[in-house]
């Protein structure tokens, strides 16, 4: 027997401590007296979830949060506001003239230039160094590679076959690799992920240096299928999500990484 919340339940073949569950279906299911504590959720669906009497203390909770209430009050909007106020560059993720987003380029690249710079004066290596299973920070930037890819090149520049090979896939389409012509075993040297981020970033600059109100309006077809017609600011919206998020979980790993070498 153990304690949980002051309350004894029975462990034994019950006992599921350093279990994983992968790709299992658990919608509606119920946890009374489940203890938790020191668990990982990894691309998992809470929507709807309903929490009550829980002990959420040294949590740390990353995702898409929309509707989120603790104590009755709404945590998003809270949040967007403090991150607003932290990182002006944000503002870029509601622009919608071409001037402000080509401003706002400018922001998310001059954020990126000084994140690449602490990197390279830190220890050698440092850029394929993984925190927790996620991605090193050159796996980052050969994801947003993809990303430009995808939602510039292909959605609204319609070229469906010009991926650059280093690309990395977001790992809900793992194994679709072939499909774009990528190299799912490629090593690439720090310096040729460089090359291929500088080329990406150039051509955000480029496409925004002439992009006009009416171009931003055109609707073009989702790149991933679905009823969605994203409009060409929706898509450039979600190469701005890419780079700014991004940036915020490579940061995250890199202070990680400093901290355990201190």
């Amino acid at each position: 027997m153990h304690t949980l919340f002051g309350v004894a339940s029975s462990s034994g073949d019950d006992d599921l401590r350093g279990a994983q569950f992968t790709d299992r279906d658990m919608h509606g299911a119920q946890f009374r007296m489940v203890d938790l504590r020191d668990s990982w959720f990894r691309i998992v669906d809470l929507r709807g979830v309903h929490m009550r009497g829980v002990a959420l203390v040294d949590a740390d909770v990353d995702g898409e949060i929309e509707g989120l209430r603790i104590w009755g009050v709404e945590v998003a909007p809270l949040v967007e506001a403090e991150l607003d106020r932290r990182h002006p560059e944000r503002v870029v993720l509601r622009a919608t003239e071409p001037a402000d987003l080509r401003a706002g380029w400018a922001g998310l690249e001059a954020m990126w230039a000084v994140t690449v710079d602490r990197v390279a004066s830190m220890a050698p290596g440092t850029q394929d160094l993984s925190v927790e299973d996620e991605w090193s920070f050159a796996q980052t930037l050969r994801h947003l590679v993809l990303a430009t890819d995808v939602w510039l090149g292909w959605a609204i520049l319609r070229r469906e076959h010009q991926f650059h090979p280093l690309g990395v896939l977001f790992s809900e389409a793992a194994g679709r690799e072939a499909e774009f012509g990528l190299e799912v075993e490629a090593t690439p040297s720090y310096a040729e992920v460089l090359d291929a981020r500088a080329g990406r970033a150039a051509m955000v600059r480029d496409y925004l240096g002439a992009v006009t109100a009416e171009e931003l309006a055109a609707t073009r077809a989702n790149p991933w299928g679905g009823e969605w017609q994203p409009s060409v600011l929706d898509c450039l919206r979600v190469i701005f999500e890419e780079e700014w998020h991004h940036h915020r979980f490579a940061v995250r790993d890199i202070d990680a990484i400093e901290a355990r070498r201190a």
